[in-house]
């Protein structure tokens, strides 16, 4: 359907296109039509990501599982110097673009009613930051690939330094430099890529498939490429000890920053290290390994235990975002089958869950304009539908069974039990702990006692509330009781990425 249009290259930038437009129109309308144009971004913003929402569905329906080849692939010659402009996409990526449209709709839809200023930017902001972000999922240049990814650092940091809390601008900075400290790493082992690729190929290159699949890396040099990455791409996710950005980031974001944040940013260090780090850096990733199971059991743990400290709810559910996102690390390092298939599946549900947590979060803020836990409680009696929502996020959070959560945890388990049964056993303390915090959460908030007179008269969930966290609801429990849904497209893909991952390091 999608062979002679460039179906990726539409999906991308139509946000983009649409932004520049509003910004145009902007800048040369009145007084007064201005004011019509304040009412109408929202409505232009979701018809657009409506419209990239079903396009990213097609995808889906027209794409092969049977191969592990990149599909609906552009190219054509941008910069120069063996930099092309490419974009496809294959079975572990693809699955990313259609998370980022889904979210990013939503995230509009729930805008509309509870951002009170400056609507018109704020509505360009998401629309850039979908571009950015669906981008960083479709290229296949390296050097393409990196300005999507550093690019995506700049709507989300005026998202929150605009549009946040008391604190937004000690967040946004801390968010921002955190990020951009990582990346200036990157950006020095990209160069060096970029120059021993054309001395080996006798030609400039930065086309990811030829990287990943011919270029022969000394193992030295991968060791000291493999940390380069890492330090951006554990930022990104964020690792344990490198985390301390993120719950600043998340309580002074708004809602629908927050949900974008755990939903997709947080997923770009998993990526990177799919796309990258296994691939490119297979020696070094046998012999790092250890590092990263290390990182990710603490993590797991500790931010766990601080979790169950936290007096404001979004702290506690960023915190629990970093112990989701140990689940992840540990399943791709194990490089097997059930690990890296936990790893993109846990991404996945995550991206739905903590989304819907947060929006969770954001029903209760909107009402009582604080997030402290010691704030609410008894809310099952005056919201009884919100109640039924929390309960269910909650646990698919903790990863009951019946939920997405559950898949991608004990596929990760099964992985790493194969692996190495001590990792699996850490692992497996984080499960536990989590189930403590999160019905530590729910008990105080819907069931503990209501010694607050202002929650007398709280109102329960609106339409549009309901039809947000409803739609996330339906895909939390289809893909928990349904997971092919998700494996059946990522297989393929996923075995050829371990068939070469262990041809490289001498494994097969």
């Amino acid at each position: 359907m999608f062979d002679d249009v460039p179906i990726l290259s539409i999906i991308t930038f139509i946000p983009l296109i649409v932004a520049l437009f509003l910004i145009f129109i902007t800048h040369i309308s009145g007084e007064d039509a201005l004011e019509q144009l304040e009412k109408n971004a929202p409505r232009v913003a979701l018809i657009v990501t409506t419209v990239v929402f079903i396009l990213s569905l097609l995808l889906v329906l027209n794409f092969d599982p049977s191969t592990a080849d990149y599909q609906f692939t552009e190219t054509f010659t941008w910069i120069g110097g063996g930099i092309e402009y490419r974009m496809g996409v294959d079975g572990i990526s693809m699955l990313f673009v259609v998370l980022t449209a889904f979210l990013t709709l939503l995230c509009i839809f729930a805008s509309q009613s509870s951002i009170k200023s400056r609507m018109i930017e704020y509505m360009v902001a998401f629309l850039i930051l979908e571009t950015f972000m669906i981008g960083v999922f479709c290229a296949l240049d390296l050097i393409l690939f990196y300005l999507f990814f550093e690019a995506v650092l700049i709507p989300m940091f005026i998202i929150i330094g605009v549009w946040g809390g008391k604190n937004r601008v000690y967040a946004s900075y801390k968010f921002f430099l955190y990020t951009l400290l990582g990346s200036v790493l990157m950006l020095a082992a990209v160069l060096w890529i970029y120059g021993y690729a054309a001395q080996e190929f006798d030609r400039p290159t930065t086309n990811i498939e030829t990287l990943s699949n011919e270029l022969d890396l000394p193992v030295g040099a991968q060791t000291w490429l493999w940390l380069a990455f890492f330090a951006s791409f554990a930022v990104k996710m964020p690792m344990w000890p490198v985390h301390t950005w993120l719950p600043d980031a998340h309580v002074e974001a708004p809602t629908a920053g927050s949900v974008i944040l755990a939903g997709i940013l947080l997923k770009l260090g998993g990526y990177g290290f799919l796309r990258f780090s296994v691939p490119m850096f297979p020696d070094a990733s046998v012999s790092l390994a250890p590092l990263i199971f290390w990182m990710s059991i603490i993590a797991i743990i500790y931010t766990s235990l601080v979790a169950y400290r936290q007096k404001d709810i979004k702290k506690l559910i960023a915190y629990s975002s970093v112990a989701h996102m140990g689940f992840v690390t540990m399943g791709i390092f194990v490089v097997n089958m059930q690990g890296i298939q936990g790893a993109i599946f846990q991404m996945l549900s995550h991206g739905l869950i903590s989304a819907a947590l947060f929006f969770c979060v954001g029903v209760i803020y909107d009402r009582m304009h604080t997030r402290d836990i010691a704030f609410y409680g008894g809310l099952v009696k005056a919201m009884p539908v919100y109640a039924f929502f929390m309960m269910l996020f909650t646990m698919a959070n903790v990863g009951l069974p019946g939920t997405s959560g559950f898949i991608g945890e004990i596929l990760t388990m099964i992985g790493a039990f194969q692996y190495n049964s001590w990792i699996a056993a850490g692992a497996a303390t984080g499960m536990i702990l989590s189930a403590v915090y999160a019905l530590h959460l729910y008990r105080a908030v819907i069931f503990g006692e209501q010694s607050n007179d202002k929650l007398d008269n709280i109102e329960d969930m609106k339409r549009h509330e309901i039809a947000v966290l409803a739609s996330l609801a339906v895909m939390v429990i289809v893909l928990g009781v349904y997971p092919s849904l998700i494996t059946d497209i990522t297989a393929v893909s996923v075995e050829n990425l371990i068939n070469r991952f262990n041809v490289a390091t001498g494994q097969e």
